[in-house]
């Protein structure tokens, strides 16, 4: 198994009244949010992002992190799983002129209407089956994703990100660390099917196999 690592740190924090957010939220607004399509980017706030648009603050200061962490180069390939409308592969592209880029997303609607610079490398896929030849890429991430699917499919989206990963990648998951974090993390979330204790994630890691770097969202 890879190491614990944060390569998010520069990520801009915001400020949450999560409590809030969680006595706001109903059933039907997370069944909408994980259809992940015009409602969960760009409608009402209560099922999403309520506008998901590119913002240079966000992305810009993080994949510097990734570069030196990883040796990445013009020489370098990544694939991004659930890369949505493309943002962080396009600071990536900026950063390295004439890396290779990926992304894969569930979503047809995010990928329809990414950014026009990387829209040509993203395609409309699943994580459990990946559209990549073995060891295609030197790193694979997967920002916040994985933890969207039921277990068993968690598993095979994790054992397809070791396929196709011919050396690192990086993925973060739902999680939290006492009793405090996970009342915080249910109130939070719209979108993810699974969440566990920290240790317990790095058990799952290592009971199927997943040997890549990994750190957790915890609001």
């Amino acid at each position: 198994m890879g190491q614990e690592i944060d390569l998010l740190i520069h990520y801009p924090k915001a400020k949450r009244n999560i409590k809030e957010r969680g006595a706001t939220k109903t059933e039907q607004d997370r069944a909408i949010a994980r259809q992940f399509g015009k409602d969960f980017f760009d409608g009402d706030r209560r099922h999403g992002y309520g506008g998901f648009s590119y913002m240079e603050r966000f992305w810009t200061p993080v994949v510097p992190t990734f570069q030196n962490q990883y040796e990445l180069t013009s020489q370098s390939s990544i694939l991004d799983v659930g890369a949505a409308k493309g943002f962080m592969l396009y600071d990536f592209q900026r950063l390295i002129p004439n890396i290779t880029i990926a992304g894969i997303d569930i979503s047809p609607y995010s990928v329809e209407h990414a950014k026009e610079e990387v829209k040509p490398f993203l395609q409309v896929a699943n994580a459990t089956s990946l559209p990549y030849e073995n060891n295609s890429f030197d790193l694979v991430i997967s920002i916040n994703t994985v933890h969207n699917l039921e277990k068993d499919d968690l598993a095979k989206a994790l054992q397809e990100i070791e396929r196709v990963s011919r050396k690192n990648s990086f993925i973060t998951v739902d999680a939290y660390r006492n009793d405090e974090e996970k009342e915080l993390m249910y109130h939070w979330n719209l979108t993810a099917k699974t969440i566990m204790h920290v240790d317990e994630w790095k058990t799952f890691f290592n009971d199927i196999g997943y040997t890549g770097d990994y750190y957790w969202f915890i609001p």
